[in-house]
């Protein structure tokens, strides 16, 4: 059994090497003939899993890392007989504490309380429906759009259009597909208050660069188009900029090595089925009162130094986000 993992992914190496060969190579450096005799890839968002990668080769499986697919041809894998397995919900609790502390430097420049703001939430899965939990008892108004739920389950799920025009902060939580390849354009920044704030710490391709660009809002940004060359003009205007690290805390990078370790460990009969990193302690979750966690939240995630430090060194926007310290989870 042969493995090729990203060897930008934390806590697993020497995991799998009692059980099979295993390769690291970088995620970007990935080719057909490197994955030709493999049975399993272990990846991030920076491996292009497609017919160009796969054709011809012996990969049973791809275990990605991370909650998104989009790097996945999984039409391709599906017709192949390629069983392809995600990390969803990994780092949900990494990427609340990350808007969480947007949401504190906000209020800190602007000089409001929940009770005064509307918070937009779209997507109101994994990530989302935290947000939701947590912005409901700090005491925003909360607003929801997310479509496949509506259909699934009905309730009070807005229209994009009508969250994005009651919004004071409109924050973004969707994967990337069809529908929601630049959900966030011109159209739907026109129908933003002026005044509002737009929040994007989902998939890069959610938002459009030239929406972003020419929008009068207030922006928040994790995610950009075309990294790891990301347009310096939107860095300069963004009110807080990091380098694709929101969910990057060490429970979140953990769990998805958990999940995928675990994954491979059910295909192939290894006896890692409960395996978890013993270098990392399980967050629990907790509630938090406003007040403490606008104290708190600097020690942990400390997103206006790290979008000054950003701004600082852009070009080396890969390197930030691979060596980024993964911070701790404490609600």
């Amino acid at each position: 059994m042969k493995v090729i993992i990203d060897r930008a992914i934390p806590y697993i190496q020497g995991i799998l090497e009692p059980y099979a060969e295993v390769v690291y190579l970088d995620g970007n450096a990935f080719t057909a003939r490197d994955v030709h005799d493999a049975d399993c890839l272990i990846i991030r968002t920076r491996t292009r899993c497609n017919q160009t990668l796969l054709e011809d080769s012996s990969v049973k499986m791809i275990a990605t890392a991370t909650i998104g697919f989009d790097h996945i041809d999984l039409q391709y894998c599906a017709s192949h007989g390629i069983e392809v397995v995600t990390a969803a919900g990994c780092n949900a609790a990494g990427v609340l504490q990350w808007v969480a502390s947007t949401l504190a430097l906000l209020a800190k420049e602007e000089g409001w309380q929940p009770s005064e703001r509307t918070l937009g939430i779209v997507g109101v899965g994994n990530v989302g429906h935290l947000v939701e939990q947590y912005a409901r008892e700090w005491g925003f108004r909360v607003l929801r759009c997310d479509p496949p739920r509506h259909e699934r389950e009905g309730g009070d799920f807005l229209k994009l259009e009508e969250v994005a025009a009651q919004a004071d902060i409109i924050t973004f939580h969707t994967p990337l597909d069809s529908t929601t390849f630049h959900l966030l354009d011109e159209r739907i920044v026109s129908l933003i208050p002026r005044h509002s704030t737009i929040i994007n710490a989902s998939r890069v391709e959610v938002a459009s660069t030239k929406a972003l660009l020419d929008a009068p809002q207030r922006l928040c940004l994790d995610v950009w188009e075309n990294e790891p060359n990301i347009n310096r003009e939107l860095l300069a205007k963004a009110f807080v900029a990091t380098p694709h690290i929101a969910g990057y805390s060490a429970q979140g990078k953990a769990n998805a090595s958990s999940i995928v370790v675990r994954a491979i460990a059910e295909r192939f009969a290894l006896p890692l089925t409960n395996w978890y990193p013993q270098q990392v302690q399980p967050a629990e979750r907790r509630a938090i009162e406003w007040s403490d966690m606008c104290q708190t939240i600097a020690r942990y995630c400390d997103l206006k130094a790290q979008s000054e430090h950003m701004r600082l060194h852009s070009a080396d926007f890969e390197s930030l986000r691979n060596n980024y310290h993964y911070r701790e989870e404490y609600f």
